[in-house]
């Protein structure tokens, strides 16, 4: 038996890192291509552009990885029924539940691993990610203004430097009119850009002021600090769960206000909880309808595109099912259903 195990789980290696390695290069080039805005808008550089989207590597393979798993099992155990070898080892004695062990071996050690992704490597490569990428689109590592030009940091917000010398800038012209009720226009000698904890501020001295709100407002300053607000690190930002660590995730969620957010705290616990056990129980349902179906009088040749339909059918469930999850009783029941699912497998899979 241990022969036949190991002879099924190199087959099923070898298919997975495979695909995995391929699947996961067209994901990867998709979300190159879709963020080459960093190289055409903000000057990035090429090797801090490919390694922002080498952060999104982890979140990639979280997501393909039970979808992976499913295709290996569909296509060795496919290949091994075409070939009769199933049927051969069902003759000697093998039953269903010793011929699925290999492919229900291998989705359990991927099982762990893709809990270790989804607990800890997936939220600190994507927390890693959205500071690379705010940093790259408005800290300093983008801000590279060009003499005697004017630059447009924001809607609204211009900027005119005639030398530039690292982020020591030199003859400063500023003109802000975001908010149509109080514009401003600045005028300086010398500035520095800075990146400070609230974001980018440009420090401005020796220089003249003009400020119009309801009356026209003039005058000089030694110095003058003015956050440019590009952009609002954290507080207005799309809420990026993904980058929240698990146990803060944990225990935000008891704490959390905003009911859309909690909904979404709710989903991404049970992504990370959850979502590895669908690689076992895909691997399981793949292989429970393959041997199945190998060992009827007639063969079902039907029965690939059955795994594949019970596949969508299994994980379209799940993720709707994932959207939908109000509570942490839900999620616990969800959690049990996806017991009784598996151990319903596991016992057809054991008839003889």
């Amino acid at each position: 038996m241990k022969i036949i195990t190991h002879y099924f789980i190199r087959q099923l290696v070898a298919i997975f890192v495979m695909l995995l390695l391929v699947l996961t290069g067209l994901a990867w080039m998709v979300q190159i291509m879709s963020m080459m805005k960093f190289l055409l808008n903000y000057g990035v550089e090429l090797s801090s552009f490919l390694g922002l989207t080498v952060l999104m590597v982890p979140f990639i393979v979280s997501i393909i990885v039970p979808f992976v798993t499913f295709i290996a099992v569909i296509f060795v155990y496919n290949k091994m029924i075409s070939d009769n070898e199933i049927t051969v080892m069902a003759a000697s004695g093998l039953s269903p539940r010793q011929l699925a062990w290999p492919a229900l071996r291998l989705a359990v050690v991927l099982t762990g691993i893709h809990l270790l992704l989804n607990l800890w490597i997936v939220p600190a490569s994507q927390a890693k990610f959205y500071d690379t990428q705010w940093n790259l689109r408005y800290g300093l590592a983008h801000m590279k203004l060009q003499e005697s030009a004017f630059t447009e940091m924001a809607d609204g917000l211009v900027v005119y430097v005639d030398k530039v010398s690292g982020h020591d800038l030199s003859q400063v012209m500023l003109s802000d009119t975001r908010d149509e009720k109080s514009q401003m226009t600045i005028f300086a000698e010398k500035g520095k850009l800075i990146a400070t904890a609230r974001g980018l501020s440009i420090v401005m001295t020796n220089g003249a002021l003009q400020a119009y709100n309801d009356t026209l407002t003039a005058g000089t300053f030694d110095s003058f600090d003015m956050d440019l607000n590009v952009a609002d690190k954290s507080g207005n930002s799309v809420f990026k769960v993904r980058r929240i660590p698990t146990w803060t995730l944990i225990k935000t969620v008891a704490t959390q206000d905003s009911q859309k957010q909690h909904k979404l705290m709710l989903a991404e616990l049970c992504t990370r909880f959850l979502g590895p056990v669908m690689n076992l129980i895909l691997a399981a349902l793949c292989a429970l309808i393959l041997l199945r179906s190998s060992l009827l009088r007639r063969r079902a040749s039907f029965a690939p595109a059955v795994a594949v339909g019970a596949m969508a059918a299994v994980m379209a469930l799940f993720m709707s099912a994932t959207n939908m999850i109000g509570s942490l009783t839900e999620l616990g029941l969800m959690a049990l259903a996806q017991m009784v699912a598996l151990a319903g497998i596991m016992i057809a899979l054991s008839k003889k």
